[in-house]
């Protein structure tokens, strides 16, 4: 089933093209707003699920962090979650084989194993800094 075009869905999806942090419907909405005053937060989350369920964009559930992130790349890649900050990057892991964990999984397992969801976990870049910075100041 084809969309029809909407020059708010459009917005959405041209303020998702600018991003690379993964935002969640909530700071979209607050984006969007600024060109389209009216538009409610249940608008925004029924054209992020319309465009997910489309291929347009994908919907990521980091189960640590009990919200929707959305991300205009489409293409198979792996994420890094904050465990700090709560910030969804990608990791640089292009090219990378992981078909061998659903092989691997499968071994030994009375059923089928259609894919998986990976994410990696720790402390991003800017949450160290901060340490060392927080550091400094107490010396």
């Amino acid at each position: 089933m084809a969309m029809k075009f909407s020059r708010q869905r459009a917005a959405i999806l041209s303020f998702l093209k600018t991003r690379k942090d993964h935002p969640t419907a909530e700071f979209v909405y607050s984006n969007v707003k600024e060109e389209f005053p009216n538009i409610s937060l249940g608008t925004v989350y029924r054209n992020l699920n319309q465009l997910a369920e489309a291929g347009m964009i994908a919907k990521h559930s980091f189960g640590v962090l009990g919200i929707d992130h959305f991300d205009y790349d489409t293409r198979p890649h792996q994420h890094f979650v904050c465990s700090r900050c709560n910030a969804v990057i990608d990791l640089p892991m292009d090219g990378k084989d992981f078909s061998a964990i659903d092989a691997e999984a499968s071994r030994g397992f009375d059923g089928l194993i259609q894919g998986h969801r990976l994410y990696f976990c720790g402390i991003c870049r800017h949450c160290l800094d901060q340490d060392v910075s927080q550091d400094k100041e107490k010396t």
